[in-house]
C-alpha cells in the first residue's frame, strides 16, 4: 500500500485540532469523537472494518497520551487539579486499562455492551443537565473506594477508546467536587489510563499483521502523529475557554457532549 498522501494526513491534522481543543474545554482526550472518524479514514484504506474499528481506538487512545498532558498543563497553573484524587484513583485506572487493552479489547465487542454503556452515559447527562445537587454530606470514598472506581473508569475507558472524563467527571461532582476541579482532575487521570490502554492494545495486537504501513499492533502511527501534533497546539485554548465559562455553562456543554456520546454507542450496537 502506498504510504498517507498529504491530503490524508491534513484529515488526521484537522481532527487533532478540533479534538484537542475539546481535551481543554472539557477535560476529555477527545477519543470517543475520534473513532468514528478515523475507522471510516483507516476503512477506507482498504481495511478490514471490524480492524479498522479496533485500530481506531487504539490510536485515538494513543494521542491521549498527549493532550491529557498539555491540557493538564494549563489546568495545573490555575491550581485547579485535585492530585490528592489523582494519587488515589490513579493505580485503580492503571489495573482497570490494562485489563481492557491487553484482554477485553480482543474479546468483548458486543452490542450488548454497547447499549448498556450508552445507558449509563445518558443517564449521567441527564443528572448534570438537571443540576441536581448532591447530598451535602456526600464526599469523595477512601482510598479503597477511589481505586475501585479507578478500575471501573479505567476498563470502560480502554473498551471506548476515550479518556475516562464520561465516567470519572460526573463521579466527582456526585460527590460534591466542583465541576472546575472535577474537569481539571480528570485531565490528569487521562495520561495513566491512556499509557496502560496503550501498552495493553500494543501487547493484544502484537501478533497481528501490519494492516497499514506505519502500524504497530492496534496502532495507526502516522494518525497518532498528526492527531497528537495539532491536539497539543489546541488544548490550551479549550483550557482557556472552560475558565472563562461559569459551572452552569461548563455543565450543558458537558452533558450535550455525553448525549453525543451514548447516540454514537447506541448506533454502534444497533448496526454491529
Amino acid at each position: 500500500m502506498p504510504l498517507p498522501s498529504p491530503a490524508l494526513l491534513a484529515e488526521f491534522l484537522a481532527l487533532g485540532a478540533f479534538t484537542g481543543f475539546l481535551a481543554g474545554l472539557l477535560g476529555i482526550g477527545g477519543g470517543m469523537l475520534m473513532v468514528p472518524f478515523v475507522t471510516f479514514i483507516i476503512a477506507s484504506r482498504g481495511v478490514e472494518s471490524g480492524l479498522a474499528v479496533k485500530m481506531a481506538i487504539a490510536t485515538s487512545m494513543a494521542t491521549i497520551l498527549f493532550t491529557s498532558i498539555s491540557s493538564l498543563r494549563a489546568h495545573h497553573k490555575r491550581g485547579a487539579v485535585r492530585w490528592d484524587l489523582v494519587r488515589g484513583i490513579a493505580p485503580g485506572i492503571v489495573i482497570g486499562s490494562l485489563a481492557a487493552g491487553a484482554g477485553a479489547f480482543a474479546l468483548i465487542k458486543g452490542a450488548a455492551l454497547a447499549v448498556l454503556f450508552a445507558v449509563f452515559v445518558g443517564f449521567s447527562a441527564t443528572q448534570m443537565l438537571l443540576n441536581r445537587k448532591p447530598k451535602p454530606s456526600r464526599a469523595i470514598p477512601g482510598r479503597l473506594g477511589q481505586g475501585a472506581a479507578g478500575a471501573g473508569i479505567g476498563f470502560l475507558s480502554g473498551l471506548v477508546g476515550a479518556g475516562g472524563a464520561f465516567v470519572s467527571v460526573p463521579f466527582m461532582t456526585w460527590c460534591n467536587v466542583p465541576i472546575h476541579n472535577a474537569v481539571a482532575t480528570s485531565a490528569a487521570l487521562g495520561f495513566p489510563i491512556a499509557l496502560a490502554s496503550t501498552v495493553g492494545y500494543v501487547i493484544s495486537g502484537w501478533s497481528l499483521p501490519d494492516a497499514l504501513p506505519g502500524s504497530l499492533g492496534y496502532l495507526y502511527l502516522p494518525a497518532l502523529l498528526c492527531i497528537a501534533v495539532a491536539s497539543v497546539s489546541t488544548a490550551p485554548l479549550g483550557a482557556r475557554v472552560a475558565h472563562s465559562l461559569d459551572v452552569a455553562q461548563l455543565k450543558r456543554v458537558f452533558a450535550f457532549m455525553l448525549y453525543a456520546l451514548a447516540a454514537y454507542m447506541v448506533h454502534k450496537g444497533l448496526t454491529g
